[in-house]
């Protein structure tokens, strides 16, 4: 009986409100832009504040613990390393109710520090009229979609992706969910996968991004553009078109097929994968400008590439329609320098089209200069630009570096605010005498703390900081922003929920 009546309230809960963020990101083109959200403005950031707290009996694998949250009208989503997922009430920061998956089969190998062999996609939510249903991938493989009012099973648990591969946030679009794979973990070949939800076998399709090689690794998995075309980044590999091997590479997949429709290759990707400064530690992002529908692409590299959805490389795949110069890592480190994670984008009240970029280390002393400064910045930063157009094309004009981040998550934007997250993580993947760091080594000396940032998104002065209320780091995670609250989440697996004070 109380479980019917708390099935009726949180039904009627759903039914009442409105804001939503339903995958990494916000939407299927991994814009970070919360379109309707207004309760949080430049005015009143300063009063942003803590509003509840919560620890979850998730335990972390190596350095994965909580997903980034997404939100279902109130209803705050998290996944757990350790094969769990929460729903928990915005309001009061109480579980709603929680599953503990049981995993079929044992991983080949012993975690470390690359594969972890637990859950590590952020979930994503589908609305279907009043019904919501959330997706899930397992650490062995297997789907899980929940009723969001109760956690009870839709449909039983499907295999997607092989088992204990490190597969990323999920994407759900046309009724067909998608996801990307990387770092070869338990076997898994790198690439994107598809499955067609309504189809009666709930088919599946891959796409291989290159044999032993090629990880599409952005946080946001895989973005999908206004005709359905699913766009990745791929990473480090061998090269060889005709053999289908597309690393350091933007991919450009058909609708649910997933058959190579185009792709972009940056004319120095010999260098790129020489100096492990791949382009898979990023998801690209797709939003409108003038008369182009644009895809957002970067990489360790520390430059940023837009082009166009409709040819992204041009005749020859290999001609984007700006390249920027190099913003960052004028070292060539490839482990904590350049653009690492996603970007966020929007459009102001002027009709000014923005992008923002987590950039990794200090501006390239080489670079072009930016509007407007907050300091040296050495650590890391959200890069703002512009978008312009010049001579008939798009191009990128440097506006705001923030202040010192250190390092910085995806940043996501409202009302004229970009949220940051400086993550507080030790991303120093080897030591002093060039060994690799293990993730206790780096879990147990972290850099900081945790920072939640406000920023006026139009000259990057700081409106908000948390400063030391949240005392532990958190690794590849990202922000959620829905009805006036800022979630976080933790390598504690804490969840932090940020609001206005009353």
């Amino acid at each position: 009986m109380k479980r019917s009546v708390l099935t009726l309230m949180l039904a009627g809960s759903l039914l009442m409100r409105a804001e939503s963020w339903l995958t990494f990101g916000g939407d299927a083109q991994r814009t970070g832009w919360a379109k309707n959200e207004t309760a949080i403005t430049k005015d009143n950031a300063k009063k942003l504040g803590l509003q509840w707290k919560l620890h979850l009996d998730n335990v972390a694998t190596e350095l994965t613990s909580l997903t980034a949250a997404i939100v279902v009208e109130n209803v705050v989503i998290v996944g757990g390393s350790s094969d769990n997922l929460y729903a928990v009430d915005g309001d009061t920061g109480k579980i709603l109710w929680q599953k503990k998956f049981t995993a079929e089969g044992k991983p080949k190998n012993p975690s470390h520090w690359l594969c972890h062999n637990g859950l590590n996609a952020t979930p994503a939510v589908a609305q279907e009229g009043s019904s919501h249903t959330v997706y899930t991938i397992a650490s062995d493989g297997k789907l899980h979609a929940l009723n969001v009012v109760n956690g009870e099973d839709r449909f039983p648990p499907t295999q997607f992706v092989p088992p204990y591969s490190k597969n990323w946030s999920l994407n759900i679009v046309d009724d067909v969910l998608y996801t990307t794979i990387s770092q070869g973990c338990n076997g898994a070949k790198s690439g994107v996968y598809a499955m067609d939800l309504k189809s009666p076998e709930r088919a599946i399709t891959f796409f291989e991004s290159a044999p032993h090689g090629g990880g599409v690794w952005g946080r946001g998995g895989a973005a999908v553009d206004s005709n359905g075309v699913v766009f990745a980044e791929t990473g480090d590999g061998p090269y060889d078109v005709e053999a289908g091997k597309l690393t350091d590479t933007v991919l450009a997949l058909s609708p649910k097929q997933l058959k190579l429709a185009d792709y972009y290759t940056p004319e120095n990707r010999a260098w790129i994968t020489k100096k492990d400064l791949d382009m898979g530690n990023m998801s690209p992002a797709i939003f409108t400008f003038r008369k182009w529908e644009l895809v957002a692409a970067a990489g360790k590299e520390g430059v940023i590439y837009l082009l166009d959805a409709k040819s992204p490389g041009g005749a020859d795949h290999r001609t984007p329609l700006y390249r920027s110069p190099l913003f960052t890592n004028e070292n060539a480190d490839f482990g904590g320098h350049g653009f690492w994670g996603a970007f966020a984008t929007s459009q102001d009240p002027q009709g000014a089209r923005w992008l923002y970029a987590p950039a990794w280390g200090p501006r390239n002393s080489a670079a072009p200069a930016f509007a407007r400064t907050h300091g040296t910045a050495a650590h890391g930063s959200i890069m703002a630009f512009k978008v312009e157009e010049k001579d008939g094309a798009p191009t990128l004009s440097p506006a705001w570096i923030s202040r010192d981040l250190d390092v910085p998550e995806p940043p996501i934007v409202a009302n004229g605010i970009v949220f940051a997250l400086s993550s507080g993580e030790n991303v120093n993947q080897t030591n002093s005498e060039g060994h690799i760091l293990m993730s206790k080594d780096r879990a147990t000396a972290p850099a900081g703390n945790a920072t939640l940032y406000a920023f006026d998104a139009a000259t990057g002065e700081e409106l908000f900081s948390s400063g030391k209320t949240i005392p532990e780091f958190t690794h590849f995670s990202g922000l959620a922003i829905s009805g006036g609250r800022v979630y976080v989440t933790t390598y504690e697996s804490n969840v932090y929920a940020f609001g206005l004070k009353k």
